[in-house]
């Protein structure tokens, strides 16, 4: 498979590491490495190690006692340790109705809707990715506007210059 090497590579990856980890299918570094591998993802170990760290993936028994990677979540549902959202993922958003079209770079779709799924914005009932599009649905049947609004906030406002993550909270650094 090929090399995915555009510049929203580690947000697919990350975002790919996430949905096998809440798969219950990693059960160690070495786990990870091959998989992403399998995926597409050029990973060495230390890579895997650093994506395990940054999105908050913790080694814990499953119910059959077998050790496997989870990720932590808050009571609210939210990711324990917040995703930040990178300034540069959403290019474009277009309100219709109760829905927002957000475009992202190819590869950040899937990482952005994940994002947005984990996080607590109450307006939101749950996106759809694709490779380059996500779809996100309002609750309020006229809010397409309003949340077109809200997400475009956070792709002026970087981390850098805020410091927010998509949860509202204090993104690490």
């Amino acid at each position: 498979m090929a090399k995915v090497l555009n510049s929203t590579s580690v947000s697919a990856r990350r975002a790919k590491a996430i949905a096998l980890i809440k798969a219950g299918v990693v059960h160690s570094q070495s786990d990870l490495v091959k998989l992403l591998k399998k995926a597409g993802f050029e990973v060495t170990q230390a890579t895997a190690s650093r994506d395990l760290e940054e999105v908050g993936a913790v080694r814990s028994r499953n119910s059959v006692g077998e050790l496997i990677y989870q990720i932590g979540t808050t009571s609210d549902g939210a990711i324990s340790k917040s995703i930040p959202l990178p300034s540069d993922l959403i290019l474009s958003v277009e309100p219709s109705g109760n829905l927002a079209v957000v475009r992202t770079p190819p590869g950040g779709a899937q990482f952005l809707a994940s994002a947005l799924d984990n996080s607590g914005i109450s307006s939101i009932i749950g996106t759809i990715a694709g490779d380059d599009t996500v779809l996100v649905v309002s609750k309020k049947s006229n809010g397409g506007a309003e949340l077109a609004k809200e997400l475009l906030s956070f792709s002026r406002t970087s981390n850098k210059s805020t410091g927010r993550s998509l949860s509202g909270r204090k993104a690490r650094k």
